[in-house]
């Protein structure tokens, strides 16, 4: 974005609203698969709450399959897990079928499973796209229609708004995110976002920020969020600044970084900015982070999914090669205290911690149905995309 580094201030239009749910900051955590569970969430909203005293934003559950929620599998019912204090409760969808698609979200609804749904059209990994689901179905205009009116009329009569995430298209050539937005608010979607990026950039490149202000131009009658490149609180002033977006979503930016929803919170209410922590803060906050994903895996499987997040926490900071060895294969909590105790708690948080994070790779040709392309109005469900991963 030409503008991108003019100077960011707070916002003037720093509220969001999202159906009934007023969010004093305009700011939603992306679902990430394995990062974004009640354990994560909880942790941000903890460190929000403890830095600038209010927990304002939309924490949103990692996805689910729509089909794996309706069929109660077990590991996606617990991967619907909330905190009791939690509110509101999120939660997004992968779907790729009408009839399921209903059947999920009249069963959020009926059984009170969370209070916004938000669906995911915008994966761009080639497991999903090559079934047609995630950044591929809204070039199947119809089809994505028929999903968004599907989950809008599974929840009428209820406070249950329902949002749409997708990507600025397939690649250069099939651009597709106008078109979804307009569907998406035509059949009565709460709000819409777009993470500026084409499904073959992945996580490559710079997010195209003029696209959400194309967007923003082209949704007038609800909200819509930019997503991609948002490292800092800096970057999403910025991001709102140059294109009229209402909010932001943070995906890979809060990867081992648990209170940038707190340093967002302070930038666009105009308080104090929280102080970065040193590496021993840092080191209390995993070990938090750890203990919360022990209650909720179990110790074993907890210690083995905090060895992913320990390389972010530690980006940037001065830790030795045999500790950063250690902690990526930690197996208890104790061993995790005694490791930690290793680090140099005096230092400061990195320069270089605010940077980048998180998936990056390099673009590459999305993978897709056989003639996938043919038609655009074909609303034809392939065959066993909705079959995705049977634990959500």
């Amino acid at each position: 974005m030409t503008d991108r580094l003019q100077a960011a201030q707070p916002s003037d239009r720093s509220a969001l609203r999202i159906g009934p749910f007023a969010l004093p900051s305009p700011v939603v955590l992306a679902p990430m698969a394995g990062v974004t569970n009640v354990a994560f969430r909880t942790l941000c909203r903890q460190l929000e709450q403890e830095m600038v005293g209010t927990v304002s934003g939309l924490y949103v559950c990692e996805m689910v399959t729509a089909r794996a929620l309706v069929e109660r599998h077990p590991v996606t019912m617990h991967m619907t897990t909330f905190a009791p204090e939690e509110s509101p409760r999120s939660l997004q969808l992968y779907t790729v079928d009408p009839a399921n698609t209903y059947a999920a979200a009249k069963m959020i609804a009926d059984e009170g499973l969370a209070d916004h749904i938000d669906m995911n059209f915008g994966c761009p990994v080639p497991k999903v796209t090559r079934r047609g689901g995630g950044a591929a179905l809204p070039y199947k205009r119809k089809l994505f229609g028929q999903i968004v009116a599907a989950a809008v009329r599974a929840t009428e009569g209820t406070t249950i708004p329902v949002t749409v995430k997708f990507r600025v298209g397939i690649d250069d050539e099939h651009l597709t995110f106008l078109d979804a937005g307009r569907i998406a608010e035509q059949e009565g979607a709460a709000a819409v976002a777009l993470h500026a990026r084409t499904a073959a950039q992945r996580y490559s490149g710079a997010a195209d920020w003029d696209r959400i202000a194309a967007l923003k131009q082209h949704v007038r009658s609800i909200p819509v969020l930019g997503n991609g490149d948002i490292f800092d609180a800096s970057d999403a002033l910025a991001m709102m600044a140059a294109t009229g977006c209402d909010g932001v979503v943070i995906g890979r930016g809060c990867l081992g970084r648990p209170w940038l929803f707190a340093e967002l919170s302070a930038a666009f209410t105009g308080a104090p900015a929280p102080t970065p922590p040193n590496l021993g803060a840092v080191a209390d906050i995993i070990r938090r982070h750890a203990v919360l994903l022990a209650d909720h895996f179990g110790e074993d499987k907890g210690m083995r999914d905090i060895r992913k997040h320990v390389a972010w926490y530690l980006h940037g900071f001065p830790a030795g090669s045999d500790v950063r060895r250690a902690l990526a294969l930690v197996k208890t909590l104790d061993e995790l205290d005694r490791l930690l105790g290793n680090l140099e708690a005096s230092a400061p948080f990195p320069e270089v911690g605010s940077g980048p994070r998180g998936r990056q790779g390099s673009p590459s040709k999305v993978s897709l149905p056989e003639g996938w392309l043919d038609d655009p109005d074909d609303c034809t469900v392939p065959e066993g995309a909705d079959a995705m991963h049977s634990g959500g």
